[in-house]
Formats: C-alpha cells, sequence, structure tokens
C-alpha cells in the first residue's frame, strides 16, 4: 500500500474532492446496509401475519428513496474520484514531457523513445487507475465491508458471523501471494512492452532503409517476435490475475455454505428469526464484492507501484546540462572566444577534442572543415551547450556561456542540424515555428534567402501544402532549405549550419550562401561542410584532423600553403570540372 503514500502529495492537492468524493462513498456503504435490514423486516412481519398496506407502503418507500440517494451519491463520487485520477494523469504526463524537454542529449543516448512512450502511455494508466479504482476498491473494502460486518454481528448474531468468517484468511493468504506474483510478472509485461514500442518506432521512422535493403519480411518477423513475447508476459500476468475472483468466489461460496447451514440451526432453536437469517445471507451477499474488492486492490496497487517504480525512476534524472546558479538571463553579444585544452562526450569514448583555440569576430563567418568524424559537429554543439566541457570553454562577448541561462543563449542562436526534423503540417507552419506571430511576406522572404521559395509555388498547394510526417514528400534538398529557412525566420545573431547544403546542387549551394552574405550583415555564421565550395568565402577557415586544429586561416591563405585543405579543394575542383565535361 506504499504506493498511496507515495501519492500522497496528489490526494493533498486534490484534497477537496477527494474528501467529498470518499465521505460520498461512506454514505453509500451505509445506505446499502438498510435494503437487507428492511427485507428482512418485511419476512418477519409477514411470517407473524401483521403485514398491512401502510406498512408495505412504507417499507417500499424507504427501500425507493434509499434508491435514488444511492444513485446520486454513486454518481457524484464517481465525477470526484474518477474525474481527479484523470487530473494525475494529465500531471504525470505533463511532468514527464517537460522532464523530456530540458534532457541533455546523452539521455536519449540511454533511454529509447519507444520507452519513453511507453511511460507516458502505459504507466501512467496504471497510476491513475491507482488513484481512481484503487481508492474506490480500498474504501470499499475497509468502509462496507467493516459496516456490513457490524450489521451482521450487532443486528443479527454475532456467533453465526464469526462462523461464517472462518474460511476468510485463506483469502488473505493467497491474495498477498497473487500480489507479489503479479507485481513481478506485470514488471516484465511493461518492459517487454517499451521494447515493442521501440521496435514499432524505429521500423517506422527507418522504413526506407528497410525497403531499399529488402528487410521487410525479416522486420516484420522481428515485429512478431518482439509483440510474441508481449502476448507472453501479460498473459503471465492475466493468469495471475485470474486467480484472484475464483478464490474470492471460493472462499464466499464456503461462507454462505455455513451461514446456511448454521443459520438454520440458529433459527430452529430460535436464537434468530427467519427474517434474521435472509437479511444475514443477503448481506453475505453485499459482501462478497468488498471481497472482491481487496482481490482487485492488491491487483490495482501492484501495476501501480511497478508503474509509478518505472515514472519516478525516470523523472529523478538530473539533466547533465542546466543553467547554473545566478546565472545571467541576458546575454550581450560580442566575439566568441574558444578555448578549450579537451573534451570526450565520456570516459569510454575515444574521439577527444584537442587545444581548440580561436575567436570569431562579431559579424564574421567562419568555415569548420576535416574528414568525417574529426569533431566539427562536436565544436558547434559546444557552442549550443548541448555538452559542457570542464577543460576551458566558450566565451560570448565578456560572458561565458556557462554563466547565461540556456533560454539566453539558444535564443541568440538558430540551428540547422545534419539531420533535418520537419513536423507533419504545412511548408508555411514549418518555415514558422520559431516564431509564432510571422507574417507571410517574412516566411517567404525567408523562402527566398533559403532559395526554396520557387519550388513551394511549384507544390500542388504552395505554402499550405502538408509535407508529411518528417518531410516525407520533399526531396533531401528540400527539406535543408526549408530548415534553413526556418533558422533564417528569426533572424539570430549566430547562425549555424551544420553540413546543411550537402544535398542541394552546387548552383543552388552558391545561391545561398550570397544571399546569406548580403542579409546577415553585422551578424556571425558558422558553416560545416564537406565541400570547400561552401566555405571558401568565411572569413575564417578551421580545419580538423582527429580532434585538433591542424589548419587555420582564410581561403586565400589556406589554398597557397601544402595541407589538407588545399588538396581537398583541387580535388573537387577537378572533380567538378570532370563532372561538367562528362555532362
Amino acid at each position: 500500500m506504499s504506493i498511496f503514500k507515495d501519492l500522497l502529495w496528489f490526494f493533498k492537492q486534490e484534497k477537496r474532492s477527494y474528501g467529498i468524493g470518499i465521505f460520498l462513498l461512506v454514505l453509500v456503504a451505509l445506505l446499502e446496509l438498510i435494503p437487507p435490514k428492511v427485507i428482512g423486516m418485511i419476512i418477519d412481519q409477514i411470517a407473524k401475519k401483521g403485514m398491512d398496506t401502510n406498512k408495505l407502503v412504507i417499507f417500499v418507500g424507504i427501500i425507493f428513496i434509499n434508491g435514488l440517494l444511492l444513485y446520486y451519491f454513486r454518481f457524484k463520487w464517481r465525477t470526484l474520484i474518477f474525474g481527479s485520477s484523470l487530473k494525475l494523469a494529465r500531471q504525470l504526463r505533463n511532468n514527464l514531457y517537460s522532464h523530456f524537454s530540458t534532457m541533455s542529449p546523452s539521455f536519449y543516448q540511454k533511454n529509447r523513445i519507444g520507452d519513453l512512450m511507453a511511460h507516458a502511455t502505459n504507466d501512467v494508466q496504471s497510476v491513475r487507475e491507482t488513484a481512481g479504482a484503487g481508492i474506490l476498491t480500498f474504501v470499499d473494502s475497509i468502509i462496507l465491508g467493516g459496516s456490513v460486518l457490524v450489521m451482521m454481528a450487532v443486528s443479527i448474531s454475532w456467533k453465526l458471523t464469526l462462523v461464517s468468517l472462518i474460511p476468510l484468511p485463506i483469502m488473505a493468504i493467497t491474495t498477498q501471494y497473487y500480489g507479489k506474483l503479479l507485481h513481478q510478472r506485470f514488471h516484465l509485461a511493461q518492459e517487454s512492452f517499451s521494447e515493442l514500442n521501440n521496435k514499432v518506432q524505429e521500423s517506422m521512422s527507418g522504413l526506407k532503409v528497410i525497403r531499399s535493403f529488402g528487410q521487410e519480411k525479416e522486420d516484420i518477423q522481428a515485429f512478431r517476435a518482439q509483440s510474441d513475447i508481449v502476448v507472453e508476459n501479460n498473459m503471465k500476468v492475466a493468469r495471475v490475475d485470474a486467480l484472484f475472483d475464483p478464490t474470492i468466489m471460493l472462499v464466499v461460496s464456503i461462507s454462505y455454505l455455513i451461514a446456511i447451514v448454521y443459520g438454520s440451526k440458529l433459527v430452529v432453536s430460535d436464537e434468530i428469526s427467519i427474517g434474521g437469517l435472509i437479511s444475514f445471507v443477503t448481506y453475505l451477499g453485499i459482501l462478497i464484492w468488498p471481497m472482491l474488492a481487496i482481490g482487485w486492490l492488491f491487483n490495482i496497487v501492484q501495476r501501480g507501484r511497478a508503474s509509478y517504480d518505472r515514472i519516478r525512476t525516470l523523472l529523478a534524472v538530473e539533466p547533465e546540462i542546466k543553467n547554473a546558479k545566478g546565472a545571467l538571463e541576458h546575454l550581450e553579444m560580442g566575439d566568441i572566444h574558444y578555448a578549450i585544452s579537451s573534451f570526450k562526450y565520456n570516459e569510454e569514448s575515444n574521439f577527444e577534442l584537442k587545444n581548440i583555440n580561436f575567436t570569431v569576430k562579431e559579424g564574421q563567418t567562419i568555415g569548420i572543415v576535416g574528414k568525417t568524424g574529426q569533431g566539427k559537429t562536436t565544436i558547434l554543439k559546444l557552442l549550443l551547450r548541448e555538452y559542457d566541457t570542464q577543460n576551458g570553454g566558450v566565451t560570448i562577448g565578456y560572458s561565458n556561456i556557462k554563466d547565461v541561462t540556456l533560454n539566453a543563449l539558444r535564443n541568440h542562436i538558430g540551428y540547422v542540424p545534419q539531420e533535418h526534423f520537419l513536423f507533419s503540417t504545412s511548408v508555411s507552419e514549418n518555415i514558422g515555428f520559431g516564431k509564432e506571430d510571422a507574417t507571410s511576406e517574412e516566411i517567404e522572404r525567408a523562402a527566398e534567402i533559403a532559395s526554396i521559395h520557387d519550388d513551394i509555388l511549384g507544390f500542388l498547394d504552395g505554402y499550405e501544402t502538408v509535407v508529411g510526417e518528417r518531410g516525407v514528400s520533399l526531396s533531401g534538398g528540400q527539406k535543408q532549405r526549408i530548415s534553413i529557412a526556418r533558422s533564417l525566420l528569426v533572424n539570430p545573431n549566430i547562425l549555424i549550419l551544420d553540413d546543411c547544403l550537402s544535398a542541394v546542387d552546387a548552383k543552388t549551394e552558391e545561391k545561398i550562401l550570397r544571399s546569406l552574405k548580403e542579409d546577415r550583415v553585422g551578424k556571425t555564421t558558422f558553416i560545416t561542410s564537406h565541400r570547400m565550395s561552401a566555405v571558401m568565402h568565411s572569413d575564417l577557415i578551421i580545419v580538423l584532423d582527429e580532434g585538433d586544429i591542424i589548419q587555420k586561416g582564410t581561403h586565400e591563405n589556406l589554398v597557397n600553403v601544402e595541407g589538407w585543405y588545399k588538396e581537398m579543394f583541387e580535388r573537387q575542383q577537378l572533380e567538378e570540372l570532370v563532372e561538367q565535361g562528362g555532362m
């Protein structure tokens, strides 16, 4: 029952709803005691031949009014308690979503998206049931069960009550055992469901790759195998779950048998009346629900316990990158200076940045080039504070970026990553994502600078064309240019283009870079690329090799000295000439 203690913060938050709801549940429990007693009185009156029309009308009226009150009170407690449990589900989902949005990239390297989705769906649902049906079964099993027992013992026969309850310890022992077993199996079932979520998410995201390699059958088989595991684990839960009701009904049946046999003996010996015995048996019938509620309570509580543990463990993870105490809410722009002696993603990582030291004057464009995996994107992520380094740092103006809030830093930055993400909305909404009040003129101007405006006009619905999930209906170059337009719309002081021109042709690339240079006068731009043509007009170019800066300077400087940059520039120039000749 520790789950109720863990959820005490929410019960306090919704104390009015739960307080009134539980009070109404108690009233319902007390009102349910009236009909069996009235039925017994009617039978005794009939047995004594003392029943007349007036008495019958009174008895029927009592039962009718009692029924109306039960109807109203049951409606009210359901809206109060179950309604509050829905608020808990909403709050937990909001907490999880807010938590996910603040986590560092390393968090998503350790936790897969499908698993996180399972936490926000199945686990939240189980906790919600604990705060709703769990409270119902807890109160009913105690209040209604206790009230019925008191009524049976005080108003009919304590001896008959005591004898009839002899089988109850059997139920207590078995349900406790079932509860422990259920907790273990439900935890495994939730984990397997998370794995299934992961499989579906990965398969849907990688559908093009699966089809291009002709792996549809293999992927379907892998999905079925994981789905079978989910079914098997849930069947294990269902088998334990299915034991509760039969066990309780068996105990109740034994109690019925004892009550009828021993109760008949008491009637014969005039210790109770025939009406009293019928009332007792009726009360025993009412007692079935509290007994079932006990078994259901164990079921709900164990599920809620396992799910809440999973949610709480996830929420307990602290973001690696967060605002420093007393961090500044405003960042004054200026030169950007890197002074990093070393940086590794983690202790196990083989990659390391070394001796990264350079300055970008405000308003300059810097190009970062090098072979794949040499640290180009890492340098940009350190500026974005997706990761922090302990050996050195990055300053903007007179401020170390660690001394300002993440919002203050990132509000100055427009980022176009290598992997472009478009939402399943219109082109216009995708470009205007970072600026809610953007006008159509501003959106079109950003599209023109990114050289995507003409393409958009050629779409079926123009700027209102829905691009599909992740921009599935667009080419790679179109997705890149829409992503660039999205960043340009917010007019950032710092624009980061992380190899985001790889899918466009040389002519389009040149047009975009020329438009950027005209539009971003006085603003700083970072460009990483494998093509030298993308960075050759930069004010500063740095060449990375194995995490170290091996060359630094302007295009004119670098092509006049022997080194990697000159070699790659000449090779790419030759490739372009060969390509033009072939055309």
